[in-house]
């Protein structure tokens, strides 16, 4: 079992926030949103120097990326990290990160999608939770808030809606929440991912192509040996694929197929990732997952 060594003090009014861009780029109207929010909420934002260059899809060159990044984790004044959107290109700077300042000094990173890559570092080298979320829509803020401000501990409930209810696999089971997307978790494999022994691995991701791609990043997953010893499977949002199929199967022909041979719990239909307005969670927090409530319940990231 993992240990969390290193919570993070919870946000005050007054404190000050970075914003930085480490994948793709922001436009100017999405910052001012952002600040706005933070604004009102009784913080103080700082703007990464690099937080609007475009290089490509890129939000700039990745020196100039990671600079931005490692300057707000060794900024004392600086008590949380958000991102101002995924896309692609945190994986290309995580050999980069000051992980020593991260240690000396845990606050929160905010992000998901693309920033599952360095949710996954620095839990591997640091222990220090993470948010997994973003600050759009009305349900997304009021969970980031909670998890920035707050020190109680979190129940999410399993959506009966969502698709990934279909692939449940009854029990319990009790453990560290890590993981995000699903490209992030496979495309590290050999290059980083930390072990997963113990945990509640929380998998979500979109359609970009079709079936196979899951399928592919599962798989490596497993021939890796990476699922060995997960506790259990929380499933997020897989938007794309409602009403996709492929030669007679969907979505969840494949989450089963590759799913249940783990033999663990796997609870479906949670609110994380893509798609409109998701619920923020805490990942490196102690999590008990239950398909008889429907629910993941997990400890606070912050002290």
């Amino acid at each position: 079992m993992y240990t969390l060594t290193r919570p993070w003090p919870r946000l005050r009014a007054g404190d000050h926030v970075a914003l930085v861009s480490p994948a793709s780029f922001p436009d100017t109207a999405a910052i001012d949103d952002l600040t706005r929010l933070l604004s009102g909420w009784g913080f103080r934002v700082k703007i990464g120097e690099h937080v609007l260059d475009q290089h490509g899809y890129l939000a700039g060159r990745d020196a100039d990326r990671l600079a931005d990044l490692n300057a707000a984790f060794a900024d004392p004044a600086v008590r949380a990290v958000i991102t101002t959107r995924g896309g692609a290109g945190a994986y290309r700077i995580l050999d980069g990160l000051d992980f020593d300042a991260i240690r000396a000094d845990p606050k929160p990173l905010v992000g998901f999608s693309d920033i599952t890559y360095l949710h996954l570092a620095v839990w591997r080298e640091c222990r220090v939770p993470g948010v997994h979320g973003c600050l759009v829509g009305p349900g997304a803020t009021a969970t980031v808030r909670r998890l920035l401000t707050g020190t109680e501990p979190a129940t999410h409930h399993r959506n009966p809606e969502l698709l990934s209810v279909a692939a449940e696999v009854p029990g319990r089971a009790r453990g560290h929440l890590l993981g995000g997307s699903l490209g992030a978790l496979a495309g590290l494999v050999g290059a980083g991912l930390p072990d997963l022994t113990g945990a509640i691995l929380l998998i979500e991701a979109e359609r970009t192509v079709g079936l196979g791609l899951i399928d592919r990043q599962l798989t490596q997953l497993i021939r890796a040996g990476a699922l060995d010893g997960v506790r259990g499977i929380a499933l997020g949002r897989f938007p794309g694929f409602e009403d996709y199929t492929d030669r007679g199967w969907s979505l969840i022909d494949v989450l089963r197929d590759r799913l249940a041979p783990l033999d663990v719990p796997v609870l479906g239909g949670l609110e994380f990732g893509h798609g409109p307005d998701p619920h923020a969670v805490a990942l490196g927090t102690t999590a008990e997952l239950d398909t008889g409530s429907g629910t993941l319940t997990l400890g606070p990231p912050a002290r």
